[in-house]
């Protein structure tokens, strides 16, 4: 596990300062990490080892702080907070680096955003990696609204639903702004059709966690695509997937395949 944070750079875009990471040789391949709900570019990517992995393996690596997360300006409006707008942002951060494409990898809420970034800037997707989403993608992911309400509510112990303290605990202990994670998550979880995932023809590998109750199955998303795998991560959960060494193993094969 590498825990020495990188040094985190701003750009702007829809008048909002974002804050990303770009770690690697300038003129390796680049690949660009986009994190889940209530996480970071931190806890997603360097925490579980994916930046030294990815590094090691001769990427550039560029990972974004959602806007809402991390180091990110963080608005308060559910309008704010549509996949469609935070893909324009991953979009914006390629085109200010002066990147042609990257192959683009998201976990959870972060690939539904690469889905929603095939989709509207197809030209910037080299291949696509899919951590903890599968048809869910398109289905939906269950009931959230319990979240939102467990992260306005004014304390903790008031809140009963237990997935609804979970998220609660979380936020505070990782001092996230609650009214902004609860902004984004009643407008982030927008589906993407099984036409609209059918257009999508850029590679993509889905790997999801057997043990994952969130995500939907990654068969069924994979048979929906043009051109995609499924991968299942054995006897992991939603929260323990991301860094799982089956998954790391995978994804450089994958990658190795379409660089």
């Amino acid at each position: 596990m590498n825990l020495n944070l990188p040094e985190f750079h701003f750009f702007e875009n829809s008048e909002l300062r974002l804050a990303y990471f770009d770690e690697g040789g300038r003129d390796a391949p680049p690949i660009l990490l986009i994190h889940g709900f209530a996480s970071t570019a931190s806890v997603n990517w360097v925490h579980p080892g994916w930046l030294k992995t990815l590094t090691d393996a001769g990427y550039r690596v560029i990972a974004i702080d959602n806007r809402g997360h991390g180091h990110s300006d963080k608005p308060h409006d559910p309008e704010a907070y549509y996949p469609s707008l935070m893909a324009g942002d991953a979009s914006a951060l390629l085109n200010h680096l002066e990147l042609e494409h990257a192959h683009i990898m998201g976990y959870s809420m972060g690939a539904r955003i690469a889905a929603f970034l095939a989709l509207e800037h197809a030209d910037q997707v080299r291949s696509l990696i899919f951590g903890g989403l599968g048809i869910g993608m398109c289905d939906g992911v269950g009931d959230w609204d319990p979240i939102a309400e467990a992260l306005r509510a004014p304390s903790l112990d008031v809140v009963t639903h237990e997935k609804g303290r979970m998220f609660r605990t979380f936020a505070d202990q990782t001092k996230s702004d609650r009214i902004a994670l609860a902004a984004c998550i009643e407008t982030s979880r927008q589906n993407v059709s099984r036409d609209d995932i059918g257009k999508i023809s850029a590679p993509a590998l889905i790997g999801v966690g057997t043990k994952d109750d969130l995500a939907g199955s990654p068969q069924t998303l994979a048979g929906l695509m043009q051109n995609a795998i499924a991968l299942d991560i054995p006897g992991r959960d939603h929260m323990l997937a991301v860094g799982d060494k089956v998954f790391k193993k995978a994804a450089l094969e994958f990658l190795e395949r379409e660089s």
